[in-house]
């Protein structure tokens, strides 16, 4: 089947995550392998069991010693031949398989878009889609865990770790990661969910705790978590550096036992992250399998977790239950009947994957006087920064992908908690080739724009000036404020001032500020947009393919608008080598308390809480055609859902993304549905959205139970959070769910 074929599904299928859309390969029965792990761990030693619940990394195993085909990559976890139970090998991440440090030398792999970038596809068949790609690579490779699947919300632009995630919204979020981790683990190997929980910013990661009420991060965080599980699947959760409530987040019962075996029925296994394990007792709270012990303080679940099985003050029962929560992932997901030898891959049927994931992520944020699309008649383009002439920004950390042709340009981090293992690199499309292909007939040329004066002459003589400006973004590290890196807000309004017809591309991993806006009359919101990002951007900029991103996150118009307008630890000294023996190797900060103003009203929820107008609002975007809402039809009770009318009301085909929200009585605004449906001139479509019950709730904490109150709702059709077209009120009627 093509990729083009994968993608396609009706308009309903896409509101759904393209339920049913393509067939899938056939899964052991749950029940079955519930059985079968039962039956196996009843063959087991002692030994045997405790040797599934801890890990390795291959880079710390000599080479003489590694088993016949072991991968390098970020964990090794070692089967029992002798049962049939195979090893476990992880690699890192969402976005395609990583090689950090040139772990496996010279090797590549295909790059999807950011995170962010994905998310703004708002298209769950392209994150499956995009899934399955990447994990078939891991499988090529001789992987069978992949740790995909982030669904941390975006709560504050400056965490450096949005750009692996999937946005600020917990059903858009849910709704993605799930197809995402229904698309890797359709290969027969085991994805993971990650990073459990509120793990939401970098400073502080190991040593700080989050205090946030039961009923916030049911509505919010835990949430996204929940819908994620339900639709994905996934064989394991990652649980995440940071306490929650005082707690370690790996030996949080709250988290890990009550939330996630208790009120979700959760089967699968939990793995730590790498480095979060500080207890044997964390056994006990519900984390099944410790991930790279070495990197630890102590070997918990293997020479620590031995004299306290002896003494009995770990029972033997915490083992069984964790090998067959291992054991149930493995035979429910198939490793056991997955080669893992390593395969050609067809790098240019999955660069096509990538491609699309690039164009449908790519938001077009302003459009003033139609400069966009570029006529064909263009006779000069200055292309200026980003080094645009060797390929497009990635995001640094454990997610970063080699692209395929390597990387063009790395720089390594001066100083930082990053500097050990992050690096700024570009590759992929370089979007000067990828112009120059696209305006054949145009003079096409290229300044670095480290002299913004330079630049500015340059940009002065041509019809069109494009300044590609970036803002890097790294695992370990946050950031100061929302400006692009270095000079490049300077850089742009200089280029800007000289020439009136200037387009800026926009390569970051959060939202930024722009002072220059005003001056610019066309914006791209290109992300880090992968290995075939260049190709992307020519063809938005030449209208070969139709903008149809809509942001995932809202662009504040400054700090002071953020519930934290100092981001919590920011202003601390380094650690201590105290506070580093406590909280581990990945500890950044000395240990503080973090608190989130907002609670369940994460991004747009905020905003329009204090009705605050942002820079650019959640579900943000424009097309080079237009569209017509028409005909709404609401209905309440038990649930709302609403139809209405979507009518292509331009001169060319293109993809909306049509939204909608509702207002409970003293509540903020908040995103039930949508659908993304592609139509052609003159075209119209009937669109139907159904709300999940929970998001019409309120979670009552005493009760354990979401409570939907009895009332009039009003709905929205909108173009964003800020923009609703459509309105109407339904009635609900009251009833409670169960958690």
């Amino acid at each position: 089947m093509t990729p083009a074929a994968r993608l396609s599904c009706s308009a309903a299928m896409i509101a759904l995550g393209c339920a049913g859309a393509e067939a899938k390969p056939a899964r052991t029965p749950l029940d079955a392998a519930e059985a079968r792990a039962e039956q196996t761990v009843a063959q087991m030693t002692q030994e045997e069991k405790i040797q599934l619940l801890h890990g390795t990394m291959a880079v710390f195993i000599p080479s003489a010693k590694r088993a016949p085909g072991m991968p390098v990559g970020a964990g090794v976890i070692a089967g029992i031949e002798r049962l049939g139970i195979p090893p476990q090998y992880a690699t890192d991440a969402s976005l395609g398989v990583s090689n950090i440090m040139d772990m496996r030398k010279g090797d590549v792999a295909t790059a999807l878009p950011s995170g962010l970038s994905l998310a703004a596809t708002w298209n769950p068949a392209l994150l499956r889609e995009g899934g399955r790609m990447i994990g078939s690579e891991a499988v090529a490779k001789g992987f069978n865990v992949m740790l995909a699947g982030g669904v941390n919300l975006v709560r504050d632009p400056r965490a450096g770790r949005n750009f692996e995630y999937l946005g600020e919204d917990p059903l858009l979020g849910g709704v993605l990661v799930g197809a995402q981790i229904e698309g890797v683990q359709s290969n027969g190997i085991i994805a993971t969910i990650k990073h459990f929980a509120l793990n939401n910013q970098e400073i502080g990661r190991s040593s700080a705790s989050v205090e946030m009420d039961e009923a916030a991060m049911r509505e919010s965080d835990l949430l996204a978590f929940q819908i994620g599980i339900e639709r994905g699947k996934p064989g394991s959760v990652m649980c995440s550096y940071n306490k929650v409530g005082g707690t370690y987040a790996c030996e949080n019962r709250f988290l890990l036992t009550d939330v996630l075996r208790r009120d979700w029925g959760f089967k699968g296994y939990v793995m730590s992250d790498w480095g979060a394990v500080h207890s044997t007792e964390a056994l006990l709270a519900g984390l099944d399998q410790q991930s790279g012990e070495m990197i630890d303080r102590k070997r918990w679940f293997s020479t620590e977790l031995k004299p306290k099985l002896a003494d009995g003050s770990i029972p033997l029962s915490a083992v069984d239950t964790a090998a067959k929560r291992i054991l149930w992932a493995i035979y429910a997901n198939g490793l056991d009947r997955t080669a893992i030898t390593p395969k050609p891959i067809d790098y240019a049927a999955n660069g096509e994957v990538a491609l699309q994931a690039a164009r449908e992520g790519t938001v077009l944020l302003r459009n003033e006087g139609n400069l966009l699309p570029l006529s064909g008649s263009v006779r000069s383009i200055v292309l200026i920064g980003g080094k645009a002439d060797l390929g497009v920004l990635s995001g640094g950390g454990s997610s970063q992908v080699v692209p395929v042709g390597g990387f063009r340009a790395v720089e390594k981090l001066e100083s930082g908690p990053a500097a050990v293992f992050a690096r700024r690199a570009w590759g992929g499309t370089p979007p000067l080739d990828a112009l120059r292909s696209t305006f054949g007939n145009a003079q096409i040329t290229f300044v670095d724009g480290s002299d913004a004066q330079a630049a500015a002459e340059a940009a002065k003589g041509a019809d069109v000036a494009i300044v590609f400006a970036t803002k890097f973004a790294t695992e370990a590290e946050d950031q100061r404020d929302l400006s692009l890196d270095g000079q490049q807000d300077a850089l742009i309004d200089a280029v800007a001032g000289a020439n009136p017809r200037t387009v800026v591309v926009l390569e970051t991993g959060n939202a930024v500020a722009m002072p220059w806006l005003d001056k610019v009359p066309a914006v791209l919101a290109a992300w880090y947009p992968g290995q075939r990002g260049g190709d992307a951007i020519a063809q938005i900029i030449a209208g070969t393919t139709n903008p149809s991103g809509r942001l995932p996150v809202t662009f504040p118009a400054s700090v002071r608008q953020l519930p934290n307008p100092v981001l919590p630890g920011s202003d601390l000294p380094p650690p201590s080598k105290e506070d580093k023996i406590t909280y581990g190797v990945n500890t950044n900060s000395p240990p503080f308390t973090i608190t989130y103003p907002e609670g369940s009203d994460a991004g747009y929820r905020w905003f329009d809480r204090k009705a605050e107008k942002p820079l650019f609002a959640f579900g943000h975007g424009l097309s080079y055609t237009s569209f017509r809402y028409s005909a709404l039809k609401a209905k309440g009770g038990r649930t709302v859902s609403a139809s209405f009318t979507v009518t292509n009301t331009g001169t060319r085909e293109g993809a909306d993304v049509p939204q909608v929200y509702v207002t409970l009585p003293g509540k903020a605004r908040r995103l039930i549905g949508w659908d993304k449906p592609v139509l052609k001139p003159g075209e119209s479509r009937t669109v139907t959205i159904e709300a999940d019950p929970r998001l019409l709730a309120s979670f009552d904490a005493a009760l354990g139970r979401w409570v939907v109150k009895p009332g009039k709702v009003k709905i929205e059709v909108a173009r964003s959070a800020s923009d609703p077209v459509l309105t109407g009120q339904v009635q609900l009627a009251a009833q409670t769910i169960r958690p």
